[in-house]
């Protein structure tokens, strides 16, 4: 059930910070209500959760519907030509079947492996600069910005998001290239991610009571 002070809790996120909704585990009627409330950004991790969900409420005009899970190159199909923004661009795999399917530019984040743990996706840090200048080659991709996740309880979450920052700035300067968006903190740490320069903090259970 959504917060009973949800528009409150909207307000108090800047302007400029877009509340992308993880809805993973929410229906579409509680969708419907975060919508009224100023959330259209939904985020969803499952291909058969979205195509739901998307049946659902594709007439309503205002949503935004955001990929954030790991995409299987084997499910992009009947995915790729709905949503309005991946967050999770992994794998060079990946970006050439997007830009095969894809009908027109894809607002894509490239998920950085910030802290190179095993069992994390995400390109590893130090890998960004070659990959963003191989998908370069791809007319359907339009490269907006940088996601990444956190440490689970990290016990400083804004330095792991600061690195971040501090790559995508390296890569602008170095590249010659915008990047404008950070796709990064969840219901735990996004004020600090806020605070590190986030543009889209991806929320769930905050949302939520």
């Amino acid at each position: 059930m959504v917060r009973n002070d949800i528009k409150q809790f909207v307000d108090s996120i800047p302007n400029d910070v877009t509340i992308v909704a993880a809805t993973k585990y929410v229906d579409a009627n509680d969708m419907k209500i975060l919508s009224i409330n100023g959330i259209n950004n939904f985020g969803e991790n499952r291909v058969d959760s979205f195509l739901s969900k998307y049946e659902i409420l594709k007439d309503n005009k205002n949503i935004k519907w955001h990929f954030i899970g790991h995409l299987q190159r084997n499910k992009a199909k009947s995915v790729i030509n709905l949503i309005d923004c991946l967050h999770s661009l992994d794998s060079l795999e990946l970006a050439k079947k997007i830009d095969e399917l894809r009908s027109t530019p894809l607002d894509t984040f490239i998920e950085v492996s910030i802290n190179l743990e095993e069992n994390k996706n995400g390109v590893p840090y130090y890998e960004v600069e070659e990959f963003i200048k191989q998908i370069m080659n791809y007319k359907n991709i339009h490269l907006v910005g940088l996601m990444m996740m956190a440490y689970k309880n990290s016990s400083n979450p804004y330095a792991e998001f600061n690195k971040l920052r501090e790559l995508r700035d390296q890569l602008e300067n170095k590249l010659n290239i915008k990047l404008p968006y950070l796709s990064m903190g969840m219901s735990d740490d996004y004020l600090d991610a806020i605070k590190a320069g986030a543009t889209h903090i991806r929320l769930g259970r905050i949302l939520f009571k």
